[in-house]
């Protein structure tokens, strides 16, 4: 007998999907962190435009590192997305006051949903189709 938090198997298609979108997001965040960790101008220059001392390039690209790194790993995906929740977060955060904060808010949802297209855990957790309830008759 199966508890209500169970779920049926993710479909291939959804499989693959959630793949695909988490493996676009992957190599985005880790060609960022790249830029950040290797110091490289271009991250140095938008991060000293956003306001942040070029010192916090190496940390900030460091931090994006650990979160991307958890994200990866199938256990701990939730726990890393929720921490790239948090980054991206900073990130919204700071492009506020530039009156463009677009760009990481779809980040975060991408990560979001390329996990829960390819996660039982989280379809479990958050179910996005409503569950019959039983009729009693009267």
């Amino acid at each position: 007998m199966q508890s209500a938090t169970q779920t049926a198997s993710v479909s291939k298609k959804s499989l693959w999907a959630g793949r695909i979108i988490s493996a676009l997001m992957v190599l985005f965040l880790l060609f960022d962190s790249g830029l950040k960790v290797m110091k490289l101008a271009p991250a140095v220059e938008a991060t000293a435009r956003l306001g942040y001392p070029a010192s916090l390039v190496f940390p900030i690209g460091i931090a994006e590192l650990i979160c991307l790194a958890l994200f990866v790993i199938p256990r701990t995906s939730i726990l890393g997305a929720i921490l790239l929740t948090g980054y991206l977060g900073g990130a919204t955060a700071t492009q506020v006051r530039l009156h463009w904060f677009f760009f990481p808010v779809v980040l975060g949802v991408l990560v979001w949903g390329g996990l829960f297209l390819r996660d039982d855990r989280l379809r479990a957790l958050l179910p996005l189709r409503s569950v019959p309830t039983s009729t009693v008759p009267g």
